[in-house]
C-alpha cells in the first residue's frame, strides 16, 4: 500500500483523498492543517509531526501559491516525494529560487492534469498516431494560463526552450451564469475581459491562447480545441486528414457513455474511439467519476508508481515551472502591449 498525506484541507485536497479512497493500493494518511478541525482523514498541526506519525510515501501540496515553495523545500529536505499543486511558485523569480533549491533532488512532480482528461487524453493519442502528421499549432479556449499552456506544449510536442510571447486584452459585456458556488441568478451582463495570445515556437510550431474570465464555469462560452498539423487538423471532436491522392476524410473522435435510454450498465465513460481504434479507455470504470476526478486520479497512479519506482515520471517540476514561466509572459505581454520572449531557464 502507498499513502499520502495532503498539506492543506481546501476542496483541492478534499479531492484527493476522497478519490484516493476508490484507488486500489492508494490511501491517504493525513492531512496537514493549521487549526484542528474534524476532517474524514487524520489531522496533523505540521508536516514534521505527519511524517513522524503517518509515514508517508509522498505528498500533496494543495496551499496557497505564495506557500507552494515553502512547502515543497521543506518535503525534499526530508527526503519526501512531492506532487504539487500548480503552479509551483507564484512568480518567475519563486520558480528559479525553487528550482535552486530542490530541481536536483528529482523528487518534485506537479499536480497539472489536462491532458489527463478523457477528451484530452484521446486527442493527445490521436496526435502522437500521426493522424494529422507533423502538428504545428494548438489552439485553446477552455482554460486558463499554465493549464492551457500545458495543453498546447503538450499536443505540441515542443520542449522548454525560449518562446515570443504576444497577447492583447479585451474588456466586453457578458452575462455570467454560473460560478464555482453555482447558479448566480444575475440575467444582466457585466464587463469580462478576453485575453489572445501567440505562442511563438519557433521552426513553424505555434499556440494560440484565448480566454475570457470565468471560462470554466460560464456555459455560455464554448471550450475549444484546435491543433493543425502538416497532413490534417483536429477540431475538438473531429479529425479531417489526407489519407490518399485526392482524398479527404472527415472522422469525429466518438465518446461511449454508458446509462443513456435503456443501457442499464450505469452512468459511466467507456470508451474514446476514431473508427476502429480505441484512443482512450477509462481505466476506472464502475466509479462513475467525472472527467476531472478520472484526470486527478490517473495523477494520483501515476505519481504512486513513480514513487514505487515502477512507472516513470507522470509531471516533472521543469515542466509545471516552464507552464508557468509562459503563462506569466502571456499577462506581461497583455498588460505591457509588447513582444515577451522568455529566457532559457536552468531548468530547461
Amino acid at each position: 500500500m502507498t499513502s499520502f498525506a495532503t498539506v492543506g484541507a481546501g476542496w483541492r485536497a478534499e479531492m484527493f483523498w476522497r478519490l484516493a479512497a476508490g484507488l486500489d493500493g492508494l490511501e491517504c494518511a493525513g492531512a496537514v492543517v493549521r487549526t484542528p478541525r474534524m476532517l474524514p482523514v487524520p489531522a496533523y498541526a505540521s508536516l514534521a509531526e505527519c511524517v513522524d506519525q503517518a509515514r508517508p510515501d509522498f505528498i500533496v501540496t494543495a496551499v496557497p501559491w505564495d506557500a507552494n515553495p515553502g512547502v515543497i523545500t521543506e518535503a525534499v529536505e526530508r527526503g519526501l516525494p512531492v506532487l504539487a499543486e500548480t503552479p509551483p511558485a507564484p512568480d518567475a523569480e519563486g520558480l528559479r529560487a525553487l528550482w535552486a533549491a530542490v530541481g536536483g533532488s528529482g523528487l518534485v512532480q506537479v499536480a497539472e492534469q489536462y491532458l489527463l482528461l478523457p477528451a484530452h487524453a484521446a486527442r493527445l493519442e490521436a496526435v502522437r498516431l500521426g493522424l494529422i502528421g507533423i502538428p504545428t499549432q494548438v489552439q485553446v479556449s477552455s482554460t486558463h494560463l499554465y493549464h492551457a499552456v500545458s495543453l498546447i506544449r503538450g499536443l505540441l510536442g515542443v520542449g522548454r526552450e525560449q518562446v515570443a510571447v504576444r497577447a492583447t486584452r479585451t474588456t466586453a459585456p457578458l452575462v455570467d451564469p454560473l460560478t464555482r458556488a453555482g447558479w448566480t441568478d444575475d440575467p444582466d451582463p457585466g464587463p469580462a475581459t478576453t485575453t489572445i495570445a501567440t505562442l511563438d515556437f519557433g521552426e513553424g510550431r505555434s499556440g494560440v491562447y484565448d480566454f475570457t474570465d470565468n471560462q470554466w464555469h460560464n456555459q455560455l462560452r464554448f471550450r475549444r480545441l484546435l491543433v493543425r498539423g502538416s497532413h490534417g487538423e483536429l477540431r475538438d471532436d473531429e479529425v479531417v486528414r489526407l489519407t490518399a491522392p485526392r482524398t479527404i476524410v472527415r472522422t469525429p473522435l466518438v465518446r461511449r457513455q454508458t446509462g443513456y435510454d435503456l443501457d442499464l450498465d450505469g452512468f459511466d465513460t467507456d470508451t474514446i474511439t476514431f473508427g476502429g481504434e480505441v484512443l482512450y479507455r477509462n481505466p476506472y470504470q464502475g466509479r462513475r467519476w467525472s472527467d476531472e476526478e478520472i484526470a486527478i486520479a490517473t495523477l494520483l497512479d501515476a505519481t504512486a508508481a513513480w514513487v514505487r519506482g515502477t512507472a516513470p515520471a507522470p509531471y516533472p517540476l521543469a515542466d509545471g515551472a516552464q507552464d508557468h514561466l509562459i503563462a506569466l509572459a502571456v499577462e506581461e505581454a497583455a498588460t505591457t502591449d509588447r513582444t515577451v520572449t522568455t529566457a532559457a531557464e536552468d531548468w530547461a
